[in-house]
Parts: C-alpha cells; structure tokens; sequence
C-alpha cells in the first residue's frame, strides 16, 4: 500500500495526530472479591477479630453490591462458629457455598503458614544462591593456573542505560548520572510503578546480562537486596535455553508448574525440597516473586513465536511479580508476542568498571593461588600484575574498545596470567585467535594430553562446524546430529577417527564445545561460534557465502569479523563485500565494515565508495522520515549516530566532550533530514533555537531546573506539570514544535544541553 500524502505544513501534521487509545485496567471478578474480603476476615480472627461490625467495614470498602455483601454477611453470620476454628485440614472447607474463589483463597494461606512454618523458603533461598555463587563467564572454563571466583568477589556493578524506546528514568528517577543507573535503581521502584514489573535488559553478546541476572539472584537470596534499598522479593532465575523446548511443545507447563516441578528439582540440593502445593502460584500472585527469563536470543528460530507467547501469557497472568528477560537486541527483535513494558541496555564497562574487575579478579587468583592466603605479601603481587594488564590496555585504543566487554575483559586477563610478561593481542579477531591457540594447542601441551588430529586440523574442524551451524541458525545442535556432521569434517584429515571421541575431547580438554544439556552441545559462548565460522569463509575464500545474509542479524557480527581478517594484500575482498552490502540495502553492515576497517585499507578505498558508503547509510532514516514514521526515525537516529563516534549499538554517550566534537557533517545531515521532512516542526536546529528562546545558552552546562522546564513545555516533553515517559511520548495524537529528535531527551539534560551547544549546528 503506498504511503499517505505528505502533509503540507505543520498544521496538517498536528491534525494528522487526533486519535488516541486506552486500555483498561483488568479488574478481579465479584468472587475473587468476596473471597479476599471472606479472607482477611477469616485470617484476623473471624468474629473473635473484631466482631462482625470489622465484617461490614470491609464491604463497605469495596466494589461488591451492598445486596450481595449482605447476603454474604448472612452466610458468614451461619458459619461464624467454624470461622472461629483453627484453619487445618479437616475443617478448611468450610465456606463452599460462598463459591470456589473463597475455597482456593483459604486454600493459599493455609499453605502460606505452612511455608512458613516449615522454612522452605529459606531452604529455597539457600539452593537458588548455591546455583549463581560461583563466577562463572560462558567461554572462560577452569584451567591450569586459572581459579574460579566467587561471584560477590569480582563482581562489578554494571550500569544500564535509558531505554531507547520507553525511557522512564526521568519522571521517577529525576537527573541520572552519565554512565548509567544500577539495575537496583529500577528495582526500588517495582511497587510503586507497574512499568518497572516488566523489564528487558538488552546486550551484545559477552556484556554481562547473564552475570547480572546471577547478582541479582544471589543478593535476593543471601538478603543483600536490602544494601540497594529494594523490595524483599523472592528470585526465580530461569534459563531460557535449558526450558525453551518444554516452553515450545503444544501444551507447555505454567509458570508456577515450571518453578515447582522443573526449576526447584534441578537447583543444587533442590531435589530434596518439599515444595507446599500452591507455593509458587501463590508467591506470583501475590507480587512477591522476581522472575529472570535469561538468554531469549538463545531460543531457537523455530521455537521463538512459542515461547514469546508464553512469557507474555505468564506476565499477564502473574502482573503483580516482577520480570525480567534478557537477550541479544537482534534476537529481542524476533519477540513474536506483547512485549515487556521497557526495555533497557546494560553498557559498557568504563574505566573505573575496568580496574576495579582487574584489581579484584588479580586478588582472587593470587590468593586462590597461596590456599586462600590474604597476606600483605599477596595483594602487593596481585596489585602488579593487575598494574601491568591496566597498562597495557592503556596504551592501545584497541584494547580499551575490547575491554568494554567484559567478556573479552576476562579473556584479556586470562591470557595475560597463562603468559606473563606476552604483549597482548591488539584486536578483536587477534584475541580469539590466541584464544583458540591456547585451547587447541597450548593447553593440552601443558597438560600432557594427546589429542586426536594437529592442532591446526582441530581448529578446521570446529570452523567447519560453527559455519553449517550459522547456516542452520542454530546455537545448539543435537548429539545424534552432531556426529554425523562431525565425522565428515573429520574424514578429509583423518579417516581413522571416530566422531565421538573427538567431540569427547572437544569439550573435557579445548572446552570450545560444551554439553549445556544431556545429548545437546554448543560453543562455549556464541562469539566463539561467530568467530570460527569467519575464519572458515576467509580460509575458504567464499566470501559470497555471506552475501545472502547482510541483512540478517544473526550473521551481523561473524560479516563484521570477517571484515575485519580481509588481509590489506587482498582487499579487493573486503571492498566486493561492501559493494554487495550496498547493493543489498544493508548499508549499516556496509558502514561498519568500512568503520572496522584498519587504517592502512582505509587508505586504499576508493573515495568514490567511500561517499557512497557514507551518504547512503542515512537513507533508512529518510525514508522514515518520509513516510512520518517518528518514533521508528527517533531510534535509527540514535543507531547512525553512535556508530558514528565508533560505539556499538546499545552503548551511550558518557560525556559532553563526546557531543561537542561529534562529526559536523553528519550531525548537519541528520539535522536537515529531520527538518526537510517534517516541515520545520521537527529537528535538532528547531530545538536549538527553542532553547535559546527560553533562556538557555549555548556553553554545554546544564541550564538550571527553570530554563530546562521551560523548555520541557514548549517542545511538549512535558504535561500537567510532570515530565513524559518516552512511551507516553506519541506523534499520533500530540506533537509540538520541536518534539523530535527525543530518544534521549526526556531524562539526560546534559545530553541535549551539550548536543545543542555543538559549534557546527
């Protein structure tokens, strides 16, 4: 269907906007209303409690008919001698014409004092922090001379950042800090804001979203939640990739059935719990659970739809409880149901996050080292070496970039303890590349072990595999097809080998292959699989195997390492996979590839496809633009602009200097896209002059709480006298002048006062 007619002023855009649309608020029925009155009343004595005058009272302040209430009170006055009675089994049926509700209601508080009494929630609590305790990196197993921490020994706290798409940090929060809030920041709000119940916390592979689901669990669990001020909630930290199939068949488990008969058996010392019937169902009504749904990126394609529907299913069901599901952003995309409420980015480690994980992980070793000795002697060792590693990450960009992973951070440190004193790799690929050495060849030299085929033809075979397993987007394959797959790319080497034992091998020695579930294996994190599969088309010289897949963002990252091993004596690969980028519309992989590009190929691009590449990545933006899609151009304005200054998508600006000296000609084509289309309504220069108008001056500081309201009003990122959440923020039926470019303005001031002081704008 071709788009509507451009509207012709602003006018016509404001009148465009008329149509508004509310939801209401599911509300309990009449029964279960009865039943939480007949409830209360029951579990505060019954008529000993306070007399049947307390009965009435509680009628009174609820939604039930005063026929129907007295009706019920009639009821209650002919059972008031067994209400009186001590809730047991034999006499807890006692108000079954008063409806089913009343019956499970009085049902869940029995088996509440029961819980109680028996202290299986502590028993709980105990077996899920024996479950997270130990840091535990996908990618990074135990090894020679390499111990495995503790969780609350290393442990950094990691920052997240405003969601791109319903930003609510402002109203609640007030002014954040530039680097970021703690998770817990959001966590304190839960019970006074129900957008906070639903939470997705969105990362690039290796940045933490699983460690942090663990921090969260364990403090829940060990009572540290109240260090951060946060509610006293009770954690369920579920693995989506060890339930994603149970989840996908035609009838899966609910949620409580998941927890009791699923998840509490499989927990450490879980098995010999006794779970209270009705534990789990209760804990989730009655908003006393926090649920992680970790690693949905994880989910297979063919399974994805199903599982959506069922997380979004249980939120509903369960909307009093708190939810909170990770994933990569390109699997999140593929979330084929409601989703959560917000969503927010976990960003990348700094330079504090970076020393304080170097310091504290140094420390563990070294005292792991010695039986546990913290002695001066001991820390003064674990200081240099953590000196040394800070250096020379300081020294290279390259490594500063890496070490905002905190994944690659904690290879970083590993290899730099396995070979003190070895200069570190200076690059991405470079690093799993070592890596791969040291698990493939090094390792098991250093253990003695003999291993099935060179090293080199180990490696072939494992590129082999991560290749056909990208093809097949898979992240996990099953054991009975892995073998067969594997004997073929074994044969061609050596045809003696048996499939099984070298998988065998695979994962009790390299560790790049794991068994996560009985008969089902993947590699140890699914970069390494990235990786691999990148240098088998750069070892095939296939590069057009990629071709059919630069718009898919599954393959985003193994193009982008590809790119990135083009040898500078063959760059006319490298510039063919370019042009195939651009000729397929995938002008953002094309962008990268070109931005990854080392110094010396830059060189030696053509100028000619070097403009290309850069005028042709705004064209998703303007088209955008041109159909009025605000809200879709607001993001892709985020993503063209902090891949501009070399940053992943879901990291953030971290400081002024970073805005003001942010690349003139693409800030000045962002800005004229936005106000060519909108017809001056919209626009960094519309918002500019706004904010002069109001006061504001063009020097980068924050302009005061006066200015910065004033301007909130006119550019109607404010109503009523309270600042809008980014998803109350709808161009259908409100737009003001200068109401967009908005994705970061509703809570960082600092961000727009900056921006707008650009000298170039």
């Amino acid at each position: 269907m071709p788009p509507e007619p451009a509207p012709t002023d602003k006018s016509e855009i404001v009148e465009k906007s008329a149509e508004k649309s509310a939801e209401s608020d599911a509300k309990p029925t009449l029964s279960e209303q009865i039943a939480d009155i007949l409830l209360k009343f029951v579990m505060a004595g019954g008529v000993a409690g306070g007399g049947f005058g307390a009965f009435w009272s509680l009628f009174k302040d609820s939604n039930v008919p005063k026929a129907i209430a007295s009706a019920v009170i009639g009821l209650g006055i002919s059972y008031a001698a067994k209400m009186m009675q001590p809730i047991d089994e034999g006499n807890r049926r006692r108000l079954e014409k008063a409806g089913k509700a009343v019956d499970q209601a009085l049902d869940r508080a029995t088996d509440q004092v029961f819980a109680k009494a028996t202290g299986f929630e502590e028993k709980y609590l105990h077996c899920q922090a024996l479950d997270c305790q130990d840091y535990k990196t996908d990618g990074m197993e135990q090894r020679i001379g390499i111990f495995t921490p503790l969780l609350r020994e290393v442990f950094v706290p990691l920052k997240v950042g405003g969601d791109l798409m319903q930003s609510r940090f402002c109203a609640e929060i007030g002014e954040t800090e530039e680097d970021g809030l703690l998770i817990w920041d959001l966590l304190k709000l839960v019970k006074q804001q129900p957008v906070y119940r639903q939470m997705a916390i969105l990362a690039l592979g290796g940045y933490g979203k699983t460690t942090l689901m663990k921090h969260i669990t364990f403090s829940y669990a060990e009572g540290h939640y109240r260090d951060y001020g946060a509610p006293k909630l009770v954690p369920v930290l579920l693995y989506l990739r060890k339930w994603r199939k149970l989840l996908a068949q035609p009838n899966p488990p609910n949620l409580p059935d998941l927890i009791t008969k699923c998840h509490i058996p499989d927990l450490p010392r879980g098995a010999d719990l006794a779970v209270p019937p009705n534990w789990a169902k209760d804990l989730l009504r009655s908003g006393r659970a926090i649920v992680m749904l970790d690693g949905f990126d994880e989910v297979a394609a063919a399974e994805r739809v199903a599982v959506s529907q069922w997380i979004s299913q249980q939120m509903r069901q369960y909307d009093q409880s708190v939810f909170i599901l990770t994933s990569r952003p390109g699997g999140y995309q593929f979330y084929a149901a409601e989703k959560p409420r917000m969503a927010v980015t976990v960003q990348p480690f700094n330079e504090d996050q970076r020393q304080r994980f170097v310091r504290q992980w140094y420390l563990c070793q070294e005292r792991y080292a010695r039986a546990g000795r913290n002695t001066p002697d001991v820390e003064q060792q674990a200081n240099r070496s953590a000196d040394e590693l800070l250096a020379q990450i300081k020294q290279r960009q390259e490594l500063q970039d890496m070490a905002k992973n905190p994944l690659l951070l904690n290879m970083i440190a590993t290899f730099h303890r396995t070979y003190p004193g070895a200069k570190l790799p200076q690059r991405r690929t470079e690093l799993y590349r070592d890596i791969c050495t040291l698990q493939l060849q090094n390792r098991p030299s250093a253990r003695n072990v003999e291993l099935l085929l060179e090293a080199a033809e180990r490696q072939k075979v494992l590129q082999g595999l991560a290749l056909e397993m990208m093809q097949r987007q898979l992240e996990r394959i099953q054991y009975q097809e892995l073998l067969p797959l594997l004997q073929r790319l074994i044969d061609p080497h050596d045809d003696t080998v048996k499939a099984a034992e070298f998988l065998q091998q695979m994962v009790q020695v390299s560790e790049l292959l794991v068994e996560r579930e009985p008969e089902e294996y993947e590699f140890s994190h699914l970069s390494f699989q990235e990786y691999l599969a990148s240098v088998e088309v750069k070892d095939l010289r296939q590069e057009t195997l990629l071709y059919p897949h630069l718009n898919e963002a599954w393959w985003e990252s193994t193009i982008r390492l590809y790119a990135a091993q083009v040898n500078p004596a063959n760059l006319i690969n490298l510039i063919n996979l370019i042009r195939a980028a651009l000729d397929h519309e995938a002008f953002h992989v094309a962008y990268l590839c070109w931005r990854d590009a080392s110094d010396t190929q830059k060189r030696r691009f053509d100028s000619a496809l070097v403009a290309e590449v850069k005028t042709k990545r705004f064209l998703p933006l303007e088209n955008l633009l041109r159909n009025e899609h605000w809200k879709d151009a607001d993001y892709e304005t985020y993503r063209l602009m902090i891949t501009t200054v070399g940053k992943e998508v879901g990291g953030y600006f971290t400081s002024a200097e970073e805005l003001r000296t942010f690349p003139c000609e693409e800030l000045l084509t962002i800005d004229r896209l936005w106000v060519q289309y909108s017809r001056g309504l919209f626009g960094f220069s519309v918002q500019k002059q706004i904010y002069v108008e109001c006061g504001g001056k063009l020097d980068g500081n924050y302009p005061g709480d006066e200015i910065w309201t004033a301007f909130g009003e006119r550019i109607g990122w404010r109503q009523n006298g309270e600042w809008l959440s980014y998803s109350d923020l709808n161009p259908s039926f409100s737009v003001k002048e200068g109401n967009f470019p908005s994705i970061w303005g509703l809570c960082e001031g600092w961000f727009v006062c900056s921006l707008l002081s650009h000298p170039d704008l």
